[in-house]
């Protein structure tokens, strides 16, 4: 088991996230996670079902006109049965002409359990720590509105 490469499998779905490439986005989750945002929105952590957790932030990040997740080095530590592995972020969200200003960032710290499969590795959990917010606090609300609204039947 190449521990680099598990570290690899979080960055590739940070960055398929950017792209809004939602089908490498599930590729590199196992069926099941364990997600802890907790941090960042005050819910509780969940175990979801990963085309539910893809199909969620499909919704929400695809509301912004950009992100950017911007990561440190990758530490990956292994564990029973997978890895664990930890880096910085600062998760830039941009919606243009957003009153208050266009840029929501987040700067944390992530903890992601991975397992080794047949198919490579997958991730089957995130933990996010937020150390602080800058910008407009108020676009993730503009952002669950947008989304909200591209669901909106026709009339």
């Amino acid at each position: 088991m190449e521990m680099s490469q598990a570290g690899d499998t979080m960055t590739q779905m940070l960055h398929a996230i950017d792209s809004k490439e939602w089908d490498s986005v599930r590729r590199t989750f196992a069926d099941t996670l364990e997600m802890d945002y907790s941090s960042l929105f005050g819910d509780r952590a969940i175990v979801i079902d990963a085309d539910q957790q893809v199909a969620g932030w499909r919704a929400f990040a695809g509301a912004f006109d950009v992100t950017q997740h911007i990561t440190g080095p990758v530490v990956v530590a292994p564990t029973a049965g997978g890895a664990i592995a930890r880096t910085h972020v600062r998760a830039y969200h941009r919606i243009r002409g957003a009153s208050g200003g266009d840029v929501w960032m987040v700067a944390g710290h992530y903890t992601v359990k991975l397992l080794h499969t047949a198919e490579g590795w997958k991730i089957a959990g995130i933990t996010l720590s937020v150390f602080y917010q800058e910008g407009n606090l108020d676009i993730p609300q503009i952002a669950r509105a947008r989304a909200s609204a591209s669901r909106a039947p026709d009339a």
